[in-house]
């Protein structure tokens, strides 16, 4: 039988090189780009490679080159490390690393073997070669750099005699595995500059080279992870999400710890070390991710061979990387057939060398029975297939624990050596937990009582590394067979103990249990301490998913820091003391906690008292558009005098309330004045909730909210706005969102604040009002739907990604980029936009001004169309009559601004093209209008969204939208947008839009939506974003830049997520419906209409009483009386919205229904008179007010005495329970239902008395935030979280906030 040509592949070994060639081929390609992320800072590759040269220099200069070979003994987690490998190969030496952790014994044994010239430690470099220690400072006179057959690294296997053998790999070697393992993997989507890889192993061990080159091969970032988390195995999973790792290589036992989700984002994840479970492999093999099984040892470069792993077939090591050979041979060295079993043998330009030659020329000697002249007996069984290689077993009885080799020679050697021994085994046995552990069992040559099984461990562990030092067990003799051969299977274990179990309590009773199955040996003391029972990393983890089942909030570090039994049941019930757990299961009393205090009746009384006002200059709008219309109708109608009503109002006095009170020109110093007399003397501090202070920033809110400034924002006048209520702002700043009304924020020249960017800098937290300055610096940018919290403090030039919430508690840098919630430094800013300032030609200033004023007069175009037509069938002596009439008048109102806004976006949009604009600029002008236009339209326009109308309308304004796409509440530029088949755009979605650069520059881009995906509330797709099919983007999150399809993603940054399917009965009512389906849906869809007619009733209503108010007791009179009129009216359209909800849904329970469901559309109808009809009437001018809670609780909502609620977004008011004192911020949103895979999921939202949302946060379905509880801003509260009382949470999702 010939090897077959598929596993002979030494003909193709990559070119040859260095690895520092490779290096610098990355760093030439990506300079930019992060190469080494160690949770202190990101260093980029340019950077890096200055730091390598620079190292390499010194070291140069301290006498080291060419052939050296440096010892690398420092601590994991830190880029120091790495620069000092990258170092020592730049300058040509060997690196030959030990584990910091390692005994110091290991350490001199290793380094002396490889005769190390110098040893890098913790305290940086220190020569031990005697020439160079003489002359210190002299210049090597050795050749600088290396080639390609100079030693890269040296690494030190255990050895089966008890003595590690030291490998070398040369330059050669190592370039060549790298270039061949990058053709392996992802050859779809390669890795690349944005992928980031876990860099989680020991330097010590050679699958690290892999982890280490996996990145900078292809321009990823390295993230390594602190030792203590990867002991914790259990605890590494989380961590993995949090830093967005994509590509991972570990041990499949290590793996099978972390939760499924905890791997949603690695779109690679590569085994070996030890055979992989097929179990293993089918649960986390899924079309998302390359999930590989790699093979191969030390002396062949890491990895030999591979293959991809589809958890359905048996799992097999695959065939030779590109340049290695692989054959399998029988005991007569004969290539074996196909389906045969024999050793593999190991060709190719992978084969390194041992620094021992005796060994090297045994292991690695000429076969001539293949024909090659080099060989490494791996002393691997395998079986011979045609799809790959076959795992079968050691030979030997060298074995894998945790991914390290271990030869059972070297420990039994070291126990053979204890004092008092007389003979030993070692044997590898498996806990109750799963876990493959080292027992080792000595019969003794005394008494087994007499043997100090203390003193040999320690003795164990001074000798060698802590993974080799194996659970001890003493007795008289060891079984043996007939053959005089230890019987290992009559071996005890679980391990016996030695007297009676005596424990203090039953938390230390229950954790004996756990510790002896993990440990597989009995525990009866609570001072048994768990590392000295032998306990490992992994059984650690597994005994602490095991306690977490009840205390959730404990571990694995917790095991760490309380390793004896007794300490560690004190930590648990004092964890179980804070969260209110008891120990067997039953939730405990909580702690007394003091919930913040309820809002008081003084309090609410003065807010009633300052709404009239501030209603009363709302009011004074509807009062100058009716002397408008009387002043027409009078002066320039031939038929006015048939209507006894109409009033002679003088056109000066027209002319002087139109500026005032309807265009900005007026309404914004007016208020402006206003806001400056409420809040004059406000300044940063924190000051109690309902109180003075809190009060009169809440009455300028109101002013504000009638002032038209949302109407301008993004136009020339907001930033003059700003400035009059005292705000800083420089010049050529641009601002598309609202100032805050205390004044407290200054912004650069040329900085970019892009749209719906919270810059209001106060929080309620508890019953304290935080208040604080926001400073944003020169040429900086926000990204949209961003939160700078009080104290914010933004640098020059710096960038912040959309949706982030920025702190107070540290300044961004100046030229740093920061995403995420909490907002964390990701980088560099990147220049996306020109250098220099971008061009601001003052038409461009009136353009934008005008257009302002244009766009806000676009629903009073509808409504005087609107009041025509009602004013046309209205009897004259019957006037009373507009009422039921207005109801007609209202769709027309409503197709006359649909209309207008359809023309609009229309000619705006004509030839507009995606890239990077000035501001001021035609496409840049165009560009913002047609945002505006769009935002404004999911307002006035809220019944024809979240219908199978929306499709329509996008489609016909531009956008590429496909079959059966879904589309709620969404705002976009319709030509830059494109939204595939059956995808799916859940409430206040941003699809496309721009992006604003420091200097006045603007960005945009086409955005894409794939095929069946999902785009969660709130969720982002910025410019240049593409969700591909099948993904999903969750509640509150971003679109990655890459994405790949069926992937799922959470979190600002976006985090990957794992997706639960639910069971909806087929797909007839998802997202294949039949026709009568779609009828049902369209009638009830038409019923919407009842809303915006029901809203222009209640507006005749006011236009009546105002004019009866002009036509009997003049002009200002009806001023002064508009406030109390648009009161009545507010109270009115809430009692007809809470008619509307129980005639619609009645009382809504937790379930699950169907998109094409009649729940489902139902509960959009009552929705529509929430946001159409209480919204504008109501809700506005209500919020943190007694009367929201009142509305509230009569749709459903348990609203506790005196919370303060600046938010009326509970979707399913019945299923939301709000304490006693609580506060839920401006923009939150109590989320009571989830779409997925388009079924409406409902269950409960809990806030406990006292409890905090933040502004703009989210809390899923099933959440519970306990008694005096805080959630930061900005901040999601994940589906079935619970916050426990008295405690503080931030981030996107939430984690703890240490106090």
């Amino acid at each position: 039988m010939q090897i077959p040509s598929r596993y002979l592949r030494s003909h193709e070994a990559p070119e040859p090189r260095t690895l520092i060639d490779i290096v610098r081929a990355t760093a030439s390609a990506c300079p930019e780009a992060p190469a080494i992320d160690d949770g202190k800072g990101v260093i980029t590759y340019s950077e890096l490679l200055d730091e390598i040269n620079e190292t390499a220099e010194w070291l140069h200069n301290r006498g080291l080159g060419r052939g050296d070979r440096i010892g690398i003994r420092m601590p994991s987690g830190d880029r120091s490390l790495y620069i000092a490998i990258l170092s020592t190969l730049a300058v040509g030496a060997a690196y030959v690393p030990v584990d910091a952790d390692d005994p110091e014994e290991r350490a001199s044994l290793v380094f002396g073997e490889a005769g190390v010239a110098a040893i890098y430690g913790a305290d940086g470099l220190q020569l031990v070669d005697a020439n160079l220690q003489a002359a210190p400072g002299a210049a090597s006179s050795k050749a600088f750099g290396p080639d390609l057959e100079t030693d890269a690294w040296i690494i030190f296997t255990s050895g089966s005699t008890g003595k590690p053998k030291g490998v070398a790999v040369t330059h050669r070697n190592a370039a060549a595995f790298v270039d061949a393992e990058a053709e392996m993997f992802l050859q779809d989507e390669p890795l690349a500059p944005g992928d980031r890889v876990l860099a989680g192993l020991s330097v010590a061990f050679d699958a690290s080279c892999e982890e280490m080159w996996l990145a900078w091969r292809h321009g990823a970032c390295l993230v390594p992870a602190p030792r203590a988390l990867v002991r914790s195995g259990v605890d590494l999973g989380p961590w993995l999400v949090s830093r967005s790792v994509t590509a991972v290589s570990t041990v499949p036992t290590l793996a099978g710890l972390w939760p499924d989700e905890a791997l949603d984002a690695v779109r690679l994840l590569i085994f070996g070390g030890e055979a992989c479970p097929p179990e293993l492999a089918a649960r986390l093999a899924t079309d998302s991710r390359e999930l590989w099984n790699t093979y191969g040892p030390t002396e062949a470069t890491v990895v030999a061979c591979g293959t991809t792993m589809d958890g359905v077939r048996p799992v097999s090591i695959g065939t030779p990387l590109r340049g290695w050979d692989l054959a399998v041979v029988n005991e007569n060295n004969q290539p074996v057939g196909w389906g045969e079993t024999g050793e593999l043998i190991i060709g190719g330009v992978g084969l390194a060398r041992y620094l021992d030659p005796e060994k090297d020329a045994e292991k690695f000697a000429p076969m001539p029975e293949l024909g090659w002249e080099r060989a490494y007996r791996s002393g691997d069984h395998v079986r011979l297939e045609e799809d790959g290689l076959y795992f079968v077993g050691r030979i030997d009885d060298q074995v894998k624990i945790g991914g390290r080799r271990i030869e059972l020679g070297e420990v039994d050697a070291a126990l053979s050596a204890l004092p008092g021994v007389r003979s030993s085994t070692v044997v590898v046995q498996t806990t109750g937990g799963g876990d493959k552990v080292l027992v080792g069992y000595v019969s003794t040559e005394g008494n087994v009582e007499d043997f100090d099984q203390q003193q040999a461990l320690d003795q164990l562990r001074d000798s060698m590394p802590a993974a080799m030092v194996p659970r001890l067990c003493a007795l008289d003799e060891l079984p043996v067979t007939t053959s005089g051969k230890v019987d290992k299977k009559a071996l005890p274990w679980p391990l016996p103990s030695s007297g009676n179990a005596e424990f203090d309590n039953p938390t230390q009773q229950w954790l004996a249990g756990l510790f002896a199955d993990a440990l597989g040996t009995a525990v009866t003391s609570p001072d048994a301490d768990f590392f000295n029972l032998g306990g490992t990393s992994l059984g650690a983890a597994t005994l602490i998913s095991r306690v977490r089942q009840e205390v959730p909030t404990v571990s694995v570090r917790d095991l760490y820091d309380h390793s004896r039994l007794g300490a560690l049941a004190e930590h648990i019930d004092s964890l179980r003391e804070k969260t209110g757990v008891t120990g067997s299961g039953q939730a405990a009393q909580p702690k007394d906690v003091t919930p913040a205090k309820p809002v008081g009746i003084g309090t609410r009384l003065a807010q009633a008292l300052i709404q009239i006002p501030a209603l009363t200059l709302a009011g004074a709008q509807w009062v100058t558009w009716i002397l408008v219309f009387n002043a027409i109708l009078f002066h320039g109608s031939s038929w006015a005098g048939d209507l006894p009503w109409v009033v002679d109002v003088p056109w000066a006095v027209v002319i002087a309330a139109v500026i005032v009170f309807a265009t900005p020109l007026g309404r914004l110093p007016l208020s402006a004045l206003f806001i400056r007399l409420i809040t004059a003397g406000i300044g940063e501090g924190d000051y109690k909730r309902g109180g003075s202070v809190h009060l009169r920033i809440w009455a300028a809110e109101r002013v504000a909210d009638s002032s038209g400034a949302r109407d301008v924002s993004g136009a020339a006048w907001i930033t003059t706005y700003a400035r009059w209520l005292g705000a800083k702002v420089g010049k050529g700043a641009q601002m598309h969102t609202l100032p805050p009304v205390t004044g407290l924020l200054t912004l650069g020249k040329h900085c970019s604040i892009e749209q719906e960017v919270d810059l209001s800098g106060y929080w309620l937290e508890g019953d304290v009002l935080h208040v604080g300055r926001i400073e944003v610096g020169k040429d900086a940018s926000v990204g949209a739907r961003s939160t700078l919290f009080p104290g914010a403090r933004i640098g020059a030039r710096a960038h912040i990604e959309p949706g982030s919430a920025v702190t107070g508690a540290k300044k961004v840098k100046a030229g740093s980029q920061w995403a995420g919630s909490p907002a964390v430094k990701v980088g560099k800013a990147r220049n996306r936009f020109p250098e220099h300032a971008a061009p601001r030609r003052t038409m461009w200033f009136w353009l934008y001004a005008l257009s302002a004023i244009a766009m806000s007069f676009l629903p009073l175009v509808a409504l005087f169309v609107a009041a025509a037509f009602v004013l046309w069938l209205v009897p004259v002596d019957a006037p009373l009559l507009a009422l039921p009439i207005a109801a007609v008048g209202g769709l027309v109102a409503f197709a006359t601004y649909a209309a207008l806004t359809w023309l609009s976006v229309r000619l705006l949009s004509a030839g507009l093209k995606p890239g990077v604009v000035a501001v001021r600029s035609f496409s840049g002008w165009r560009v913002w209008a047609v945002e505006r236009l769009m935002d404004s339209a999911r307002t006035q326009l809220f019944p024809m969204y979240a219908a199978q109308l929306t499709p329509v309308w996008f489609r016909s304004l531009g956008a590429k939208v496909g079959k059966d796409a879904e589309i709620s509440t969404a705002v976009m530029v319709p030509r830059f947008a494109e939204v595939r088949e059956g995808a799916f755009l859940a409430d206040d979605t941003m699809v496309g839009g721009y992006e604003l650069g420091g200097g006045g520059w603007m960005l945009t881009g086409n955005t894409k939506v794939g095929k069946r995906s999902f785009l969660g509330n709130s969720g982002i797709a910025g410019p240049d974003r593409t969700l591909k099919k099948n993904s999903l983007v969750a509640v509150l999150s971003s679109t990655p830049v890459k994405t790949k399809s069926g992937s799922n993603w959470l979190g600002s940054p976006p985090e990957r997520l794992r997706r639960v399917a639910v069971e909806a009965g087929g797909e007839s009512r998802t997202y294949n419906p039949g026709f009568g389906l779609k009828v049902a849906r369209g009638i009830v869809e038409t019923l919407r209409l009842l809303a915006p007619m029901t809203s222009a009733v209640i507006a005749a209503g006011v236009v009546l009483a105002l004019q009866w108010m002009l036509a009997n007791q003049g002009i200002w009179q009806a001023f002064a009386v508009s406030g109390l009129v648009l009161v009545g009216a507010g109270f009115v359209a809430a009692a007809v919205t809470v008619l509307m909800k129980w005639l619609c849904v009645q009382r809504i329970k937790p379930g699950e229904h169907e998109l094409w469901s009649a729940f489902v559309w139902l509960n959009e109808l009552q929705d529509q008179f929430v946001e159409t009809v209480a919204g504008p009437w109501f809700l506005a001018h209500t919020m943190g007010t007694g009367s929201l809670n009142m509305f509230l609780r009569a749709l459903g909502a348990k609203i506790g005495r005196g919370a303060w609620l600046d938010s009326y977004w509970l979707p399913e008011a019945d299923l939301v329970s709000i304490g006693r004192g609580a506060s839920v911020g401006p923009g939150c949103v109590v989320q009571t239902h989830l779409f997925q895979d388009r079924v409406m999921s409902l269950d409960t939202v809990t806030l406990g008395d006292g409890a905090t949302m933040g502004p703009h946060s989210v809390a899923l379905p099933a959440a519970a935030i306990e008694q005096a509880a805080t959630v930061g801003p900005a901040s999601l509260v994940m589906r079935g979280d619970h916050v426990p009382a008295a405690t503080k949470w931030q981030g996107n999702p939430i984690e703890i906030v240490e106090s």
